[in-house]
């Protein structure tokens, strides 16, 4: 009854019947977006994408062309005059910066017969690489971590540590007379190189 109302109103006001299935958004041609312009956004989109990658790639190399550099403390350095040491007493003013003691001894090793030298003692315990300590009351050197012990001049005596400590290179600087200390050449008790000149000084005239 409703359609055939709907049906003759439509015909009196001359318009077209509706029909009920017919679609209210049409497909419209001319909202297309053009080939033209839509390549061009794509072409503008992949440029973008290329720059910010190309981009973020040459950072990343970059920063694996930069080489890390290890702000690390002198392997030769001045250990001031033999009178400011005293004797028996491992100095560790030098401990923290470059890991040696400076020790001026009253009787070294037989080895050495016995003379009063100055010598740099590496401040590495020669079984896992701790640091021991100077127990000065006691007259040796006591690593915390395993109880090696060491005597004042390096030689090793107790606990787990294989062998004594090492020795650097000293000298005296012949213009300034003040100790330097290098680093870059070691001494090692049991390859016989205590008795190198290079690895102490002679206190015997001192």
């Amino acid at each position: 009854m409703a359609e055939q109302k709907e049906t003759e109103q439509v015909q009196k006001s001359g318009q077209k019947p509706r029909d009920k299935f017919t679609l209210i958004n049409v497909y419209d041609p001319s909202k297309e977006i053009p080939r033209r312009e839509f390549f061009m956004d794509l072409s503008k989109m992949a440029w973008l994408t290329f720059t910010g990658a190309s981009l973020l790639g040459g950072a990343t190399c970059g920063r694996f062309m930069i080489r890390n550099v290890l702000f690390e403390p002198p392997s030769v350095f001045n250990a001031g005059k033999i009178e400011t040491y005293e004797w028996d007493k491992p100095d560790e003013r030098f401990q923290q910066t470059y890991g040696v003691w400076i020790v001026k001894l009253s009787q070294d090793v037989d080895e050495l017969e016995g003379k009063p030298t100055l010598i740099a003692l590496s401040v590495v315990c020669t079984h896992l690489g701790c640091t021991p300590n100077i127990l000065l009351a006691e007259q040796k050197i006591k690593c915390p971590c395993h109880g090696s012990g060491f005597r004042l001049n390096g030689v090793n005596f107790e606990g787990p540590a294989p062998r004594p400590l090492e020795r650097y290179k000293v000298s005296l600087d012949p213009a300034t007379k003040e100790i330097v200390v290098d680093k870059t050449k070691k001494f090692q008790w049991e390859n016989g190189e205590w008795v190198s000149p290079e690895s102490y000084i002679d206190l015997s005239n001192a």
